[in-house]
């Protein structure tokens, strides 16, 4: 059984810029991530959600880091059915794309079949240095609110686990409709059967993108929970400088201390668990990081 806690991104801009959780001499990209991985075993890259990394840019994360560091990578966004700007594109498939979609913003469902294929080859070329340095965990997809339960996203979400056949991916979704009475257990069993990693999330409850923390495994290897925060006022909020500022949430003790007899009781059921703590705003996903393995640790 083994327990690993990281952060979503090890470069946030309210967590630099706070100044708490780097050393002053901490100014550069490569010192940042050093000494990141000296404290946390594992990150989430958070920058791959919204332009796929060069491979240059994976193999540095995987030389700068530890043996036994892991990285877990969230999906590139027009793969989940986000809205995607061309620009965030590579060049060559910037000026392809402009020919045959007049756009500022475009989906997946938009997006020739020939360009898809091409753009998931480039995602997998991105996480090459990571497979091969040992050094990848999960493949994250979160998907957007307005993916409801009903039977074409369930065909979209087992089309990605497929194109990403080989690696392990984990699954987030953020509508109720997976998880309400009725649907709950078909959902696990539906993210089961695609020998993919259900989600764990603890988030604002009450929206129509609340889903309720099910800590339950569908993946023999691999559990994952994602801690949100529970900030209510600020999960949804309109206009949004930042998505730190959604997650504006600093967990306490007692809280932390109900986390992680959950998180034990959930590793019990599978061969690793990483824990993510997404509340990114300023040091407090770090902190509250650093708290959960020492309370991991005395257990």
């Amino acid at each position: 059984m083994s327990i690993l806690v990281g952060t979503a991104s090890w470069t946030d801009k309210t967590l630099i810029d706070c100044g708490r959780f780097y050393p002053a001499q901490a100014r550069t990209p490569e010192a940042r991530l050093r000494y990141y991985a000296s404290i946390f075993p594992l990150v989430e890259v958070d920058a791959s959600y919204y332009a796929i990394p060069a491979p240059a840019t994976a193999q540095a994360w995987a030389d700068r880091t530890p043996e036994g560091f892991i990285f877990n990578v969230k999906a590139f966004r027009l793969f989940t059915g986000h809205q995607t700007q061309p620009q965030v594109l590579h060049k060559d498939i910037q000026q392809v794309l402009a020919s045959r979609i007049q756009a500022r913003q475009f989906y997946y469902r938009d997006t020739p079949v020939d360009i898809r294929d091409e753009l998931w080859r480039r995602f997998h070329e991105a996480l090459a240095p990571l497979v091969a340095a040992g050094k990848l965990g999960m493949v994250h997809f979160q998907f957007p609110p307005w993916l409801l339960r009903n039977r074409e996203s369930m065909a979209h979400v087992a089309h990605c686990v497929e194109r990403m056949a080989g690696r392990v991916c984990s699954i987030e979704f953020r509508h109720a409709s997976w998880f309400d009475e009725a649907h709950r257990a078909d959902t696990l069993q539906f993210v089961r059967s695609l020998q993919a990693v259900h989600t764990v999330v603890d988030g604002p409850q009450g929206f129509a993108n609340s889903v309720p923390m099910l800590a339950e495994a569908t993946h023999p290897d691999y559990a994952l929970v994602r801690l949100h925060g529970r900030n209510t006022t600020t999960y949804n909020v309109r206009g949004a400088a930042s998505a730190a500022e959604r997650f504006d949430y600093d967990y306490g003790d007692a809280e932390l201390t109900d986390l992680a007899a959950e998180v034990v009781r959930l590793a019990y059921k599978v061969r690793n668990t990483h824990v993510v703590f997404n509340n990114c705003d300023e040091d407090k996903g770090q902190r509250n990081g650093m708290s959960m393995m020492k309370l991991l640790a005395g257990n």
